[in-house]
């Protein structure tokens, strides 16, 4: 008898994501994906409990499969409470990664840190995008801000930023694209503070002082949102 081995195709033709589609394969998972869809800044393990009635148990235990199934990233936001945030999970946009080199140097980074922060990987992170941020704002035509600057290295990196002043007269960059979400699962903490790094290195480099810059993952509705605390001249021409 002859065997004819066929590749898994879908409608289309293409080839069926088999990890993906046995993600999809409970109701519960499906409803959790649409509801998280239809969130404009995700939604936390709480909130999927209450409009799903899952045990929170539960509903994380199907959230961490569908972002292992790359259908979800999830980060930590604290939405400006205090204390240790939660983490918040949104749906995986279609967007454009960063150029090859770039995804290879920061999977290989977060892999070193991994094995070598002994628990402090985002502490180590950002002291990594620190010295990065430096290096690509020096190889980068200066702007007549050092927020300027950094704002070039973010677009060069593929973050599709945007600068923004707050009511209050705070200065944000507002992040609409993360070129690296594919590696934000491997370590959250860890590839969000590889990007606050590269913007406190990036000013720095560019003439402002030291920032304390501040990352809050899904911080507005459709981006996630850079909160700086720079002084006057960091934005006025220098």
């Amino acid at each position: 008898m002859l065997n004819v081995t066929t590749a898994n195709t879908g409608p289309t033709g293409q080839v069926i994501d088999t990890t993906r589609h046995r993600a999809l394969g409970t109701v519960s998972r499906a409803s959790i994906l649409e509801l998280t869809r239809a969130a404009d800044g995700g939604l936390t393990i709480a909130e999927i409990s209450a409009r799903t009635g899952l045990h929170p148990s539960t509903a994380r235990s199907h959230l961490d499969r569908l972002v292992n199934a790359g259908l979800l990233v999830k980060a930590r936001s604290s939405g400006g409470q205090p204390g240790r945030p939660a983490w918040r999970y949104r749906t995986v946009p279609e967007e454009a990664p960063a150029p090859a080199p770039y995804r290879a140097l920061t999977a290989a980074l977060l892999d070193h840190l991994a094995r070598q922060s002994r628990g402090d990987a985002r502490a180590e992170a950002v002291r990594a995008g620190h010295n990065w941020g430096r290096h690509l704002a020096a190889a980068t035509p200066r702007g007549k801000k050092p927020v300027d600057t950094a704002m070039a290295v973010l677009r060069g990196l593929g973050f599709d930023p945007d600068l923004k002043q707050t009511a209050d007269g705070h200065t944000e960059i507002h992040l609409y694209t993360c070129p690296f979400l594919e590696l934000v699962s491997q370590n959250p903490d860890a590839i969000c503070g590889l990007h606050v790094g590269v913007v406190r290195g990036a000013l720095e480099q560019a003439g402002a002082p030291a920032s304390d810059a501040v990352l809050e993952p899904f911080g507005a509705p459709t981006a996630c949102v850079v909160r700086l605390s720079l002084p006057s001249g960091a934005t006025r021409p220098v």
